[in-house]
């Protein structure tokens, strides 16, 4: 096995965890058959074993099927007692749709596979997953080692340059993943380089625009914007800058402006300070299990974990 090359002085040396608080409450409800496309690699199948054997999952396995077996050798899972699909690299996604659409499939889980390709074959309208005119959003939920308290982060991975309709919708997602996790009255951030909106930085005229909003729609939740990185995670910070706001330091959600926004924070997160990320997209008829390709067990777990909690809410909007 060859020694790890990753030596930047920005990046952790502490291994992620699942967060025991997600998995307790996951396992109060009965686990999901969670369907994962593309599992003929090593890292995907690994995650939905760990998932499995902690009583999060009853995986289904779509691919081919050698590649499949291939890997649960190299790994050493019997896979002999699951369900295993064939399907051909750009096929795995729509099979993983058709068992979704008709009740066989509780959650979709990326395996090793894009992730453009992966949503192509799950979120156009033919797919069949997504009632007319409902907004998808990406939601990672985050936590920092030792610390079981999440944040919870969108969109990294799905709305490149969301319009206001689009970050509204991921806001309502966001409050309600937070509440099925047990947050009473969920806090949602909407980042912007300053709290003062100026016409010349639009994020900041959307984001009042959308707190505005919430006030009305999202009566559940405190909803602060536009917000500074350092107010949101700062009360020290935010009474230095007299900036009063019961978000202030105590945000439970962080809505980004954009997909690079939110894909830098999520990266900072796990490789600079050894965060659990746990990723999936609501707005579809089951939870979509999404994380990266490079993200190990913890992170699938996690994932594994919140489809869990969401399926179990009967919820996904």
């Amino acid at each position: 096995m060859s020694q790890s090359q990753d030596t930047h002085p920005f990046l952790s040396a502490t291994k992620p965890e699942a967060p025991q608080a997600l998995l307790n409450l996951a396992r109060r409800n009965k686990p999901p058959c969670v369907a994962l496309v593309n599992a003929g690699a090593a890292t995907p199948l690994a995650g939905i074993r760990k998932a499995a054997d902690a009583g999060l999952a009853e995986p289904i396995l779509i691919g081919e099927t050698a590649k499949i077996q291939s890997a649960a050798e190299e790994i050493g899972y019997d896979i002999s007692n699951l369900r295993i699909i064939h399907a051909p690299h750009a096929e795995a996604s729509h099979k993983a749709a058709e068992l979704a659409r008709n009740g066989d499939a509780d959650a979709i889980m990326k395996g090793q596979v894009h992730t453009s390709t992966f949503l192509k074959g799950l979120l156009p309208s033919k797919a069949g997953l997504r009632e007319k005119g409902v907004r998808c959003g990406h939601i990672f939920h985050i936590t920092a080692p030792g610390n079981d308290r999440p944040i919870l982060l969108t969109d990294a991975a799905l709305n490149v340059d969301p319009s206001i309709e689009t970050r509204q919708a991921c806001l309502t997602h966001a409050v309600n993943l937070a509440r099925w996790l047990g947050v009473t009255r969920p806090k949602a951030a909407l980042l912007a380089p300053t709290e003062d909106p100026i016409s010349s930085v639009q994020n900041t005229m959307d984001s009042a625009a959308i707190a505005e909003w919430a006030k009305t729609a999202l009566p559940h939740a405190d909803v602060a914007g536009p917000i500074s990185m350092d107010l949101l995670l700062s009360k020290d910070a935010a009474a230095v800058k007299g900036y009063d706001n019961p978000v202030a330091g105590d945000a439970d959600i962080i809505l980004t402006p954009n997909i690079t926004t939110g894909n830098a924070l999520f990266k900072l997160m796990t490789l600079g300070m050894g965060c659990c990320s746990g990723g999936l997209v609501m707005g579809a008829k089951v939870p979509i299990l999404l994380t990266s390709r490079s993200q190990k067990a913890p992170a699938r777990l996690a994932s594994a974990a919140l489809g869990m909690v969401v399926a179990a809410a009967g919820g996904n909007a």
